[in-house]
């Protein structure tokens, strides 16, 4: 039975391969379009976006500071997510950077056994997320031409990331769990964590500049990798539409939206997000009406939420430099993409009726984009207090914990 299945797995892979070739041959000018199309996205976007966050966590990584936060998160870590402290690290760089760092870190961390297999099957589960500049700028105010959507959408896509890291905290729960971070340090859990920092980096041994050089090597290295793939899936997307594919997958979805009541003009964004984010979304802005506001818009959210094969392809490609599995990250896509569409579709109609003043079509009707203004900035702002917020909240908590231990 294995064999067969390895057999027909062969068969469909290469009769892939073949399709795109035998289009590469047949629509060059389609196919060259798409290239420079997915170049230009890759280079004006994505390099400049994640390089710096890419370079900047390889050296956070070498001066040792998954390891101060693994001490000092490891009681509302583990206790939450059933995941390591170092998990806090990935954690935060992934929700402020965007897909695929967290993968690229969550193998950093399974290199160095911070983390079991299971806990980094975890990790990169919850923490691979659309970054807040994205959601914010790209698509709120570049494709909907309103800040304001940007708010509902940033909140529910890393609210429902939270529910997916509670979810995914049953996964594989009987395996055996990371250590500790080390308790043999004394003092507080601050000293604790800045002792373990300073450890990590003495082991790591690298100079500064040597450290450097090696954080920009490996990261170009990835973002070349990445910005094949986001070129390789323009040109299959613009392929599939040449040979009239995506006509015919869309025409099957706007039947089986329209039999269950749904607006069928949503095919066409679900077609092409599932490929790409970008496009997805921009189809589902064009489609913004006020007859389908809501629908439309919480299409947008699990569009983000499952990120796009070229993503998928993206972290599947970076996990197979260790020995985490992808079908967990897929699973985990599949719920990420449900909590954001339910809840966008739930509280979507309240916020926008609340912001917007009388009714939704007041903004919809206008053509031009919209500036940002005093609310993008209060946007800023408030996730900006959100996240303080929490840190003292985490603090607190810790602090608490602390004195807790030393009465007992």
């Amino acid at each position: 039975m294995r064999s067969i299945q390895s057999y027909l797995k062969t068969i469909s892979l290469g009769m892939g391969a073949l399709v795109v070739a035998l289009g590469l041959i047949l629509f060059p000018d389609t196919s060259f379009t798409a290239a420079l199309r997915g170049l230009k996205l890759w280079w004006d976007v994505v390099f400049p976006a994640l390089l710096p966050f890419f370079i900047t966590s390889e050296i956070l990584l070498g001066l040792g500071l998954a390891h101060f936060m693994g001490i000092l998160l490891e009681p509302f870590m583990r206790p939450i997510f059933n995941i390591s402290g170092y998990g806090s690290f990935v954690w935060t760089m992934g929700f402020a950077s965007g897909y695929p760092i967290s993968a690229k870190l969550t193998c950093r961390l399974r290199e160095q056994n911070l983390v079991t297999r299971a806990e980094g099957e975890r990790l990169v589960s919850f923490t691979t997320s659309a970054d807040p500049v994205f959601i914010t700028g790209a698509i709120a105010v570049g494709f909907f031409h309103s800040a304001k959507i940007g708010m509902i959408l940033l909140i529910v896509h890393y609210l429902s990331a939270i529910l997916v890291g509670f979810c995914m905290k049953i996964y594989r729960r009987q395996d055996p769990q990371s250590p500790s971070p080390t308790r043999q340090i004394r003092g507080s859990r601050l000293i604790r964590a800045l002792t373990a920092m300073h450890k990590a980096r003495i082991q790591d041994g690298r100079s500064m500049g040597k450290l450097m050089g090696d954080a920009v090597s490996t990261s170009l290295q990835t973002q070349l990798a990445i910005g094949g793939f986001i070129l390789l899936f323009s040109v299959i997307l613009s392929l599939l539409g040449r040979y009239h594919i995506i006509s015919l997958v869309s025409e099957i979805l706007k039947k089986i939206l329209g039999f269950f009541g749904l607006p069928q003009e949503a095919a066409q964004a679900l077609i092409y997000g599932l490929f790409e984010v970008t496009l997805g979304a921009k189809e589902g802005s064009e489609l913004f009406t006020s007859d389908s506001t809501t629908f439309i818009l919480a299409t947008t959210g699990a569009i983000l939420a499952w990120g796009g094969i070229s993503v998928h392809a993206q972290i599947a490609s970076i996990l197979a430099e260790s020995d985490l599995r992808y079908f967990p990250f897929f699973i985990a896509r599949v719920l990420h993409a449900g909590f954001a569409f339910f809840l966008t579709y739930l509280f979507a109609p309240t916020f926008l009726t609340h912001f917007t003043g009388n009714t939704i079509t007041v903004w919809l009707s206008r053509q031009e984009p919209l500036e940002l203004s005093w609310w993008s900035n209060e946007l800023y702002y408030l996730i900006t207090l959100f996240t303080c917020g929490g840190i003292l909240l985490c603090a607190f908590f810790l602090l608490n914990l602390g004195k807790r231990k030393r009465t007992r």
